[in-house]
């Protein structure tokens, strides 16, 4: 008897994307596609002093990719600048407790739905350079 990898079965996008928003505010739709999701959490403000469109924020990114089986992630640490786009840097060691918290706090939720209930695979990218998230590390 041979044994087969299963494909997953997965939601219709809009439906995933639902799921996907329903977990907070951290999913980007205008730069998500099929199959292709993007996350992210502005989780510290640089400097309150500015005007509301040009503070920055110290935060991370995630990116989730289809599979067959079900998704993989990679995830960046970095600043949000003025222009609204990323940027990869260390985060400073005042704003770090901050920034980890909310990646702690986004992550059981992901899982949760991908894999508690639509029963997809939820792992790290071979590419990722940090931890494993929802590991001991």
């Amino acid at each position: 008897m041979t044994t087969t990898a299963k494909t997953a079965n997965f939601p219709p996008h809009g439906r995933l994307i639902t799921k996907l928003t329903a977990l907070g505010p951290y999913l980007r739709q205008q730069h998500s596609s099929d199959g292709y999701y993007f996350f992210d959490c502005l989780s510290s403000c640089i400097s309150a002093k500015k005007a509301p469109e040009e503070r920055e924020f110290w935060g991370w990114w995630l990116i989730l990719q289809a599979t067959e089986q079900g998704f993989e992630y990679q995830y960046f640490f970095g600043r949000y600048n003025d222009s609204g786009e990323w940027q990869k840097e260390p985060v400073p060691a005042k704003h770090e407790q901050a920034v980890l918290q909310t990646l702690d706090d986004f992550y059981p939720k992901l899982k949760g739905l991908l894999h508690d209930e639509l029963e997809l695979s939820l792992s790290a990218a071979k590419e990722l350079e940090g931890p494993e998230l929802g590991s001991a590390a």
